[in-house]
């Protein structure tokens, strides 16, 4: 199917011609640091996606931890320990090209998400590192982001997919295998070279 170019959007006087003007509300929600609400909801996530911005585009990469293993060091800051992965440091690169991070926090059961954005720096402190040590191993690495906006995010998509419903999960059977998957991207990867 090709795009009718005469449906295509160009600019943001079209975009916002296009939708319905957002409740004032929606927009003043947001808030500059890290209240009590925050804080609390932060503590209780055990998920988060991370979004960059790099020379290659973007990049959401999940983390996952504890609840609460993403700590609020203050009303402005929070900190996002890197434990050992994969190493292909997509989200940890950007960030030292472009700043600017958004965190989408996921919290089991709960029909909401909440947002944060701000500028991150990475430290590999010892001290910073070691305050993250999970099974004795420090945090390789613990990114340090400044808030900027902080705002709880309307839960229809969480709703709409029916995410925390046990009935709405698949059959292990019916889903690939993650090193099925990982072996024909590889395979597809080298033979495009």
């Amino acid at each position: 199917m090709l795009l009718d170019e005469r449906y295509i959007l160009q600019d943001s006087a079209q975009l916002r011609d296009y939708y319905a003007a957002p409740h004032p509300g929606v927009l003043h929600k947001q808030i500059d640091h890290l209240d009590d609400y925050a804080r609390r909801l932060i503590a209780l996530s055990p998920f988060v996606v991370l979004g960059t911005q790099g020379p290659r585009g973007f990049d959401c990469s999940p983390k996952g931890g504890e609840p609460g293993f993403i700590q609020v060091e203050n009303d402005k800051t929070l900190l996002l320990p890197d434990r050992g992965g994969n190493n292909r440091l997509d989200g940890l690169t950007n960030l030292l090209h472009h700043p600017f991070a958004g965190l989408l926090f996921l919290i089991p059961g709960w029909s909401e998400c909440f947002r944060v954005n701000g500028r991150a720096q990475i430290s590999v402190d010892p001290a910073l590192c070691a305050r993250f040590a999970q099974n004795g191993v420090p945090a390789k690495s613990v990114v340090v982001i400044r808030v900027d906006e902080a705002f709880i995010h309307c839960g229809r998509a969480i709703g709409f997919a029916g995410l925390w419903e046990s009935g709405r999960q698949h059959d292990p059977a019916q889903l690939p295998k993650a090193l099925e998957v990982f072996k024909a991207h590889v395979a597809l990867h080298k033979a495009a070279q």
